[in-house]
């Protein structure tokens, strides 16, 4: 991020800088992980957490995005046990039906519940540490280095968690990941 929106974080009057530049992006990784219900309110607390925290943002640990995403998934541990439950519950209905009547659509919703059903019970099969990774990889697009900064961990943690993911999903799915 540029330097004038790292400023932005620490300055009450220009936090809002942080919200726009941010938000959509943050809502999306939480109706990913949970359910878009609770992604409007979660992505509000993530920003709310943040302002609140914004005094110990250090722009030379790390950038404002990776800051955020940690945010986001430590709210996301609160919200656990419904992760679960979604990834458990779609692994045995698949996805909900569309909405249109197209026979190629429905051939090709099937298509993906089966597949949408496979992978919500592999990952539901990872311990938490790995899923987080998968998904902020996955769904946030963070490298292995914001992960890190992400979940207060090491480089090396993100990349043994995500080999081990890796193996995981590619048993669970029996494709290459």
């Amino acid at each position: 991020m540029t330097m004038s929106l790292d400023g932005a974080v620490a300055d009450p009057e220009r936090f809002a800088v942080v919200f726009d530049a941010h938000y959509q992006e943050i809502r999306r990784y939480v109706g990913r992980r949970l359910d878009l219900d609770i992604a409007e309110d979660l992505a509000a607390e993530t920003f709310l957490v943040a302002f609140r925290r914004r005094e110990s943002f250090d722009a030379a640990r790390g950038g404002i995005r990776p800051w955020l995403y940690g945010i986001a998934t430590n709210l996301i541990g609160r919200h656990r046990r419904a992760e679960l439950r979604r990834y458990r519950a779609l692994s045995r209905s698949g996805p909900p039906a569309a909405d249109d009547g197209h026979d190629q659509r429905v051939v090709d919703r099937v298509s993906a519940g089966v597949t949408v059903q496979k992978l919500s019970a592999a990952l539901a099969g990872l311990s938490r540490g790995e899923r987080d990774v998968v998904l902020l990889v996955a769904y946030g697009e963070l490298t292995y280095d914001e992960v890190a900064e992400a979940l207060g961990v090491a480089y090396g943690t993100v990349a043994s968690r995500l080999s081990r993911a890796r193996t995981k999903l590619r048993d669970a799915l029996g494709v290459e990941v």
